[in-house]
């Protein structure tokens, strides 16, 4: 009997079992991710919250925003966190998404542990993630990993160890390349983009393994046409953003 219920539902054993033939189901909360095909394809339906997730980027301003924009307006009306994003956010655009800038949370380089809303090098930054991930006090945290500072493995597990703490909508956002790395997140995406969308590609989900990518269609709204045609390349004039990391951490 017992061997009968693992192979058929062995979830109902552990909800960290699944058979490698199917998607998890285990009892983690998901966040919708607003695009059907793509929520088919993640265990649980959605995007796992208080883990760490990896998008993996072809290059900055792929489509990482407008992909995550519906599971980031779906959230409470809590600070959501960019620390170190490639450009300054583009006011526009976040709130043709439903986010509006009075939302965000925008920490840039220089002095974080003095709370003036700067990371200054990668370990401030990664420093300013774990805090506010230990805090539980905000919505989500997009991190981006800088170009000339790769994350070590130690980092990446201190990251997902913080997420666990909480229910905070985790996302690490770095190069393609190091999806050749080891890494403890339990979903990794890699993102290519494509025209008229961009191409989603499975680096590691728990579930079976599939191969091929997945093209997801990003329609953006006519207001970001006419008035910001790179939705994830921000103009060069900074939005109004501010730091309120001493407030979220204590």
């Amino acid at each position: 009997m017992l061997h009968s219920t693992l192979m058929s539902s062995p979830e109902t054993l552990h909800p960290a079992l699944w058979r490698a033939s199917q998607l998890a189901r285990g009892g983690e909360r998901c966040v919708g991710t607003g695009f059907a095909a793509l929520s088919a394809q993640l265990p649980g339906g959605g995007w796992p919250s208080g883990v760490l997730i990896e998008l993996l980027l072809q290059q900055p301003g792929c489509g990482e925003l407008r992909l995550l924009g519906p599971a980031l307006a779906s959230l409470p009306k809590l600070p959501i966190v960019l620390v170190q994003p490639p450009h300054a956010p583009q006011a526009l655009a976040l709130a043709a998404l439903g986010l509006p800038p009075s939302q965000l949370v925008w920490i840039r380089g220089g002095a974080a542990r003095a709370g003036k809303g700067h990371a200054k090098g990668g370990g401030d930054a990664l420093w300013a993630a774990e805090q506010i991930l230990r805090s539980g006090s905000c919505a989500a945290l997009l991190f981006w990993q800088a170009e000339r500072q790769p994350l070590r493995a130690e980092s990446l597990r201190r990251l997902h160890l913080a997420a666990q703490s909480g229910d905070t909508l985790f996302c690490a956002l770095r190069p393609l390349a190091a999806a050749q790395d080891a890494s403890p997140a339990p979903l990794r995406l890699s993102l290519t983009p494509a025209a008229g969308g961009v191409d989603i590609g499975f680096v590691k989900r728990r579930g079976p393994q599939r191969d091929h990518t997945l093209f997801l269609p990003l329609s953006i709204s006519t207001i970001v046409k006419h008035h910001a045609p790179h939705l994830d390349r921000p103009a060069p004039a900074p939005a109004p953003a501010r730091s309120l990391l001493s407030e979220l951490v204590g």
